[in-house]
């Protein structure tokens, strides 16, 4: 059971960023094509960068909204609730839901930031991460810092830049770095490879996680005329992958000490994938010259988390992913979030789970993790 003064810690919201995010930070000569918002004459908030448009999709920011409401089309600000992109309000919705912390991903730029890694002029796109993580830092979590936690972008188009954006935020409280989950399906290096090895030893060394939002290796590949509700419920598909490739890559040796957060991804597939991990490296690791020497299961308890909204299948297979690895999300302000009610949603999940194991999901094992001691 949850124990009552257990101050939640949400791993995963996201926040809608205001319009003047990027104008009132990029250097003068990128404003022009760095991120701005203009408003069309259907009354739609549209974004403008790089030459391109983008829409604020309206599953990205539904609180408040009954789910008969909620729909995919474009939305603008006086469409959400301020909490949505206010961080004073942001707090006053925490508070609502009996919340006492969360950390949040980006809107605009992606996940990871993956929207930037689409722009041809990569010195727009670096600005764009700088700008990005000074308001996160500053502004967003400045405002609140003992309830909002500073999770930042890095540039990982450009290994050392990212080196020196690791450094440069970690001095200034960054407490998580958002990573692509599948970097090889964007065109980039496999986690296979050496190419990341001075961003992962930055990682390692600031103490900062890696958090693989899922989404941010694309979406799940689907039939022909499948609505998008195949892909939405495919989605802890992702995590589960990058799992696997994570458990047999040679991450973890070379970096002992790198965590790595599969945010949304869920965790009722752990047990299943860890055994499966586990039969495959025990019998197929002669012939392979596999250099993993302990059950790969032994890696995932030392090194991955997995995160959850809502997953009963999971929470009643705890000793088989481990108490030490799970994490609880909020998912504010998107569709799969179950604000103003998820507190008390968790307590109904929780209710079968020891006092202690209970706490360490929905608190400790985040402050520990992201070292984090806002309101204790």
């Amino acid at each position: 059971m949850l124990p009552s003064d257990t101050q939640l810690i949400s791993v995963d919201d996201h926040v809608i960023e205001h319009a003047n995010v990027w104008t009132d930070r990029l250097p003068t000569r990128f404003v022009a094509d760095g991120p701005r918002v203009i408003t069309d004459d259907k009354g739609h908030d549209i974004w403008h960068f790089a030459g391109g448009k983008h829409v604020n999709i309206g599953l990205n920011a539904v609180a408040g909204r009954p789910k008969e409401e909620f729909d995919m089309e474009p939305t603008s600000f006086s469409d959400m609730i301020p909490g949505c992109y206010d961080p004073v309000q942001r707090v006053r919705d925490m508070d609502l839901d009996g919340i006492q912390a969360q950390m949040c991903f980006p809107s605009f730029p992606g996940f990871a930031g993956t929207k930037f890694a689409q722009a041809a002029d990569k010195d727009l796109a670096t600005a764009c991460v700088i700008a990005y993580n000074d308001w996160m830092i500053d502004e967003w979590c400045g405002s609140a810092p003992d309830r909002l936690i500073p999770l930042v972008l890095v540039p990982f188009w450009d290994v050392p830049a990212s080196v020196a954006e690791i450094e440069r935020t970690a001095a200034k409280g960054a407490k998580a770095i958002s990573f692509p989950e599948s970097p090889s399906n964007l065109g980039f290096a496999s986690f296979h490879s050496d190419e990341w090895d001075p961003l992962l030893a930055a990682a390692q060394a600031t103490q900062m996680p890696l958090c693989m939002h899922f989404g941010t290796g694309g979406a799940p590949a689907t039939s022909p005329g499948a609505p998008f509700a195949v892909a939405i419920a495919l989605f802890g598909m992702n995590s589960q992958f990058t799992t696997t490739e994570l458990l047999f890559s040679p991450m973890f040796r070379k970096f002992p000490d790198l965590k790595v957060a599969m945010s949304e991804g869920g965790i009722g597939w752990i047990p299943y994938v860890l055994e499966r991990c586990d039969y495959t490296w025990d019998r197929h690791r002669h012939y392979q010259n596999l250099e993993l020497k302990v059950p790969p299961s032994e890696i995932f308890r030392g090194h991955i988390y997995g995160c959850f909204i809502s997953d009963a299948a999971g929470l009643e297979n705890i000793d088989l992913i481990g108490e030490d690895s799970i994490m609880w999300e909020c998912d504010y302000p998107h569709s799969d979030s179950n604000w103003p009610d998820a507190r008390g949603m968790l307590e109904k999940s929780l209710v079968d789970v020891p006092d202690d194991t209970a706490r360490k999901i929905a608190e400790t094992n985040a402050r520990e993790l992201f070292h984090f001691t806002g309101g204790r």
